[in-house]
């Protein structure tokens, strides 16, 4: 298949610039086989497909406050969006400048003065960057970074951003951007859900900002993943197996959930499932067979997207552009801050 196949129309205006009031007042589509028809619903009305001895995993990274702003040494004014950290005082990050710093440049940080990062190499489009700051990188982020919005969000972050880009149970920091499915749960309708019987279980994928780079290739097979850190922890695998042996459902919040199962799964050489803790760059685009979830709860995607090609993958290509055409129609919120979909794993 080539990327143009997964390319859409989407009138700029429905593309949301900021969350519903409530986390739960967004809309949900329901993508099922049967019946060969499509459901316009609210999202807390998931729990009718939620039953007992299901599974319902999220994925507990926490966002940094990751885009700064500064400027170089010579003068010029730089925004700088890490993209991991990979030591104590060292990171990988974009850097946005009229002229890319070079080797062994400082950079001064707006809102510290007294801290000073050096340019200390580059890794493909990424710079390496080591800080000398008194404090934690975490302490010194949360002092004087900005929560990380996506590109088409066009404004600036707001301080509703530092708990609205963030799910309520974010737990483990290093995303640089949010795992958006988890945005629409608060705690009253997790307590709903377990509630009903189902099990909750966190994997942790921290996603980089690699999630918004296109496809720089005509045919898909051809891409090259972005690679991310990944935990599924042997609770989680012990969970699954159970659930599946019972009869039970696997439901993933979100694609970083789908792509950290599947990914420990396919590490696996004598179990369904095994933990793992490392990286990930697993691309899953039509054609890939699922080995672990059943159902999945996700945003709207980019066209032309890695993940509209993982959840054309996971429902069928046509139904997932019907779905994306449905939504448009009825005008639907998309991206980050917009509406859900709660889709149902196509037959082999």
């Amino acid at each position: 298949m080539k990327v143009s196949d997964f390319n859409f129309d989407l009138p700029e205006e429905l593309i949301a610039q900021f969350p519903p009031e409530n986390r739960t007042d967004s809309r949900l589509l329901k993508v099922f086989r049967e019946p060969n028809a499509f459901e316009d619903t609210s999202f807390s009305s998931i729990l009718d497909d939620i039953r007992k001895g299901d599974l319902v995993i999220l994925n507990d990274t926490k966002v940094l406050p990751a885009r700064l702003f500064g400027k170089k040494d010579t003068g010029g004014k730089l925004e700088i969006l890490l993209e991991r950290i990979t030591g104590p005082f060292e990171f990988l990050c974009q850097i946005r400048a009229s002229r890319a710093p070079k080797i062994g440049q400082s950079i001064v940080i707006d809102g510290d003065d007294s801290a000073e990062l050096t340019v200390i190499g580059r890794e493909g489009s990424f710079f390496r960057i080591q800080a000398s700051i008194p404090s934690t990188l975490f302490e010194w982020l949360e002092h004087v970074g900005h929560m990380p919005l996506p590109p088409y969000i066009e404004r600036g972050d707001e301080l509703s951003d530092q708990n609205r880009y963030q799910t309520v149970f974010a737990k483990e920091p290093g995303a640089v951007a949010a795992p958006t499915a988890g945005l629409h749960y608060d705690e009253d309708l997790l307590d709903k859900i377990r509630n009903k019987g189902a099990i909750i279980k966190t994997v942790t994928l921290h996603v980089g900002a690699g999630t918004y780079q296109p496809v720089r290739v005509e045919s898909i097979n051809e891409h090259q993943m972005h690679s991310e850190a990944i935990e599924v922890s042997q609770e989680v695998c012990d969970a699954v197996i159970k659930t599946k042996e019972s009869g039970g459902k696997i439901i993933a919040v979100g694609t970083t959930v789908v792509r950290s199962l599947e990914s420990a799964a396919l590490k696996s050489s004598s179990t369904l499932i095994e933990p793992y803790v490392g990286d990930t760059d697993i691309f899953i685009y039509p054609g890939y067979e699922f080995r672990i979830v059943d159902m999945l709860q996700t945003n709207f995607h980019l066209p032309e997207s890695t993940l509209l090609m993982l959840v054309s993958a996971f429902s069928g290509y046509d139904r997932i552009m019907a779905a994306y055409n449905h939504a448009i129609e009825n005008r639907y919120r998309f991206f980050s801050y917009g509406d859900a979909m709660l889709l149902e794993k196509a037959k082999i």
